[in-house]
């Protein structure tokens, strides 16, 4: 039984990864419990496995003392004479434990503590190897499908594939190959779950180091990735050295690099974008293939006007608004899209907003309005505290149109307060 016992050890170390010593130190820990169960917790009992044998001892130690008062504990100095002669007071000794007399139920209940050992050092061993393993690629064999969740053999252990971490309307059969990142090892009351994706956008940039060399030895380096799963994806890139064409690493002759990763994305749309801190130039980038004719930035707002002529309009913000939805999450701005003809006719409603705007405060005709707009004046107070010289400067302006300008601008402002103080 002894030479079984080691036989079941080797085997345990080999199939799961854990070592010889944390197994036996499990069983002894478990034959203590049922010992413990069996002659009483108050014993001293200790649980020794010949790592070489497999031989089993079973000790209750025991307190030589003068006077037993705890009898689970303690053991008279004429009583522990018997079995030592140079016993003394103070000292330890112990008496083996004939294994049959543990017990069937003992026995049942080291067997299912043994399991829960074991079972734990798989879980640790699992958890140490894999969670320094995050966000690394892994190839496994799909086993099957539970709950709409593919279950992965890794070779040391079994691996989730979740339904939400699947690339939209792929599916596999079991047997399959399948290549993904390792996304977390989570630890849960039963087990722990290594758990995998095809849908993250780390998993598109770890397709480009394993296919780039220039990725992996950090030539080129992947600022950005936006997905949406199984339709398209952008990735910002940028090369630490000017001979390097961090575009043209990516997509390889003939598009050979690029094109490795679409297979393996099952067709996914990639576009491949040169990343730029210029905030203006990164969002035209962004929004390629589209052409782009203008952009204005607002800071403050986070917000980006980008003007488009008609004809890209509907490339620029792509089937179902996906291209500039990926293009504002790849930039981190927000962007709105107008065709060059919606730009002017804008610009002209504003034109005549604020022409109108002088008309009116300054009894002045459409000419002199529309030069003032021109100019770049917006509201009448600009206007009231421009110097007089400035507003003079103006073509078609004098001095003396100047300061009457000024003047009624003036006396607009004050009659606007007089009313609002009424």
């Amino acid at each position: 039984m002894n030479r079984e016992l080691i036989a079941v050890i080797d085997e345990i170390g080999r199939q799961k990864g854990i070592d010889k010593s944390r197994v036996i130190g499990a069983i002894e820990s478990a034959l203590q419990t049922a010992a413990k169960k069996r002659f009483g917790q108050a014993e001293n009992i200790q649980v020794e496995i010949d790592p070489k044998t497999g031989e089993i001892s079973v000790v209750s130690k025991k307190i030589i003392v003068d006077q037993v008062s705890n009898p689970k504990a303690e053991i008279s100095l004429q009583e522990a004479r018997q079995y030592d002669s140079e016993a003394e007071v103070g000292d330890e000794i112990g008496s083996l434990i004939e294994m049959d007399e543990l017990g069937r139920i003992a026995a049942q209940t080291a067997k299912q503590v043994i399991f829960q050992k074991v079972r734990e050092a798989e879980w640790e061993a699992v958890q140490k190897e894999y969670s320094t393993r995050q966000g690394d690629l892994v190839n496994g064999i799909i086993l099957g499908m539970e709950r709409r969740n593919y279950l992965v053999d890794l070779g040391k252990t079994e691996a989730i594939l979740p339904i939400q971490e699947q690339i939209p309307r792929e599916t596999y059969r079991r047997g399959d190959r399948v290549k993904a990142m390792l996304l977390e090892v989570r630890r849960t009351p039963k087990d722990v779950q290594v758990i995998l994706t095809r849908s993250h956008p780390q998993f598109v940039a770890k397709l480009f180091e394993l296919e780039v060399p220039e990725v992996m030895e950090k030539i080129v380096e992947i600022k950005s990735v936006v997905r949406e799963p199984g339709d398209r994806t952008k990735i910002a890139v940028t090369s630490r050295e000017k001979a390097v064409d961090p575009v043209g690493a990516c997509v390889g002759i003939k598009g050979s690099r690029v094109q490795a990763v679409v297979r393996e994305l099952r067709g996914e749309k990639i576009d491949i974008i040169p990343w730029s801190g210029q905030a203006a130039t990164f969002v035209v980038n962004a929004l390629a293939p589209a052409e782009v004719t203008k952009v204005v930035l607002d800071e403050e707002a986070g917000r980006v006007e980008v003007v488009v002529p008609d004809d890209q309009l509907s490339l620029a913000i792509g089937r179902r608004g996906q291209n500039v939805r990926l293009a504002s999450q790849l930039t981190r701005w927000d962007i709105d899209i107008l065709t060059e003809a919606e730009e002017s006719e804008r610009r002209q409603e504003e034109f005549r907003r604020r022409s109108g705007l002088f008309v009116d405060a300054l009894d002045v005709d459409d000419v002199i309005a529309g030069l003032l707009v021109t100019e770049g004046f917006t509201t009448v107070e600009e206007l009231a505290f421009t110097p007089e010289d400035e507003v003079a400067a103006i073509e078609g302006f004098d001095e003396n149109i100047a300061a009457e300008l000024i003047r009624r601008a003036e006396v607009f402002l004050t009659r606007r307060d007089g009313e609002l103080n009424d």
